[in-house]
């Protein structure tokens, strides 16, 4: 049988504010997380989930990206003449991930906000669902996250966003789901999205995290959120607000996604990336173990 969803959307136009001056001129998405860019962890989630269509949206200044994934037979040419065939092998598998997963990018264009992308991308959906992964997070989990949001689709045929457990004092981060039924195995029915409530106003103790199963219904929220946006020029286009005007009236769902999740997006929750991600290096984690030991032992004591 073909694939339920064979596309996806990444939607890397950002300006990576909250990393400044980090970012001003690198893009995000490039920033290192271990030995690899941190969309690149995002892009072969994808590919290792059956994604054979990913559309990256872009905006200036992220040619960077495109740099990235673009194959390069000269500098792996060079490589194996110099004997660095381990270098060779790295860099042509990158370049693989573009025909594997047929990237393809797209200028934003639109109302800001990151309803904007999906729909900039829409035209090349047709009637298919669609996968939208943000590239700024990063899932360690025995089943890709996007694996599990697919299977969530099969089970439903319904839109479907991606779950984690939350701490009910951190509510004020996130949109936290209505939770309508719990159908087991993580699976819920959910009716809508209350955006960074106060911890006594949650009206569950989940958070919506990077990950959606986006329908062709919910292209047409968007669409219709982007007309009346043309019409008042107020406010931002939010795929969460096209999927809870969609939830009010028709079934949407919610994963819990199995694993851990890794934001990207400020420097403290980035630092935190780095560092797991490197102690699970089977080269990098060793030594930064004993290095954390030895600060440890010459940190000094106060009274």
């Amino acid at each position: 049988m073909p694939p339920t969803i064979r596309r996806a959307v990444i939607p890397a136009a950002g300006l990576g504010s909250r990393l400044l001056p980090l970012t001003k001129a690198t893009p995000k998405e490039m920033l290192p997380v271990g030995d690899r860019p941190v969309i690149e962890h995002t892009v072969r989630e994808l590919v290792a989930s059956g994604i054979t269509d990913i559309t990256i949206v872009v905006s200036g200044g992220k040619s960077l990206i495109q740099d990235h994934f673009r194959p390069n037979p000269a500098l792996v040419e060079q490589l194996r003449a110099d004997g660095k065939q381990a270098y060779a092998d790295a860099v042509e598998e990158v370049g693989e991930l573009t025909r594997e997963g047929h990237i393809t990018y797209l200028d934003q264009s639109g109302p800001y906000g990151n309803g904007t992308p999906v729909l900039n991308a829409a035209r090349a959906f047709g009637d298919e669902p669609v996968l939208v992964l943000w590239p700024d997070d990063v899932f360690v989990a025995e089943v890709p996250r996007a694996q599990q949001l697919i299977r969530a689709y099969e089970t439903t045929n319904c839109p479907v966003l991606a779950l984690m457990p939350m701490e009910p004092a951190h509510s004020q981060r996130y949109g936290v789901p209505v939770v309508k039924e719990d159908l087991g195995d993580g699976l819920m029915r959910i009716t809508g999205l209350v955006e960074k409530p106060k911890p006594a106003d949650a009206p569950s103790s989940y958070a919506a995290i990077g990950g959606y199963v986006v329908t062709p219904a919910i292209i047409d929220e968007l669409r219709e959120q982007t007309r009346r946006w043309y019409e008042h020029r107020q406010g931002e286009v939010y795929l969460t607000d096209a999927i809870n005007a969609y939830a009010a009236h028709r079934a949407v769902y919610g994963q819990v996604i199995s694993g851990r999740w890794y934001d990207t997006g400020n420097p403290a929750d980035y630092l935190v990336a780095q560092m797991a991600t490197a102690l699970a290096h089977p080269e990098y984690g060793p030594i930064l173990r004993k290095l954390a030991r030895e600060l440890d032992d010459h940190t000094p004591t106060t009274t």
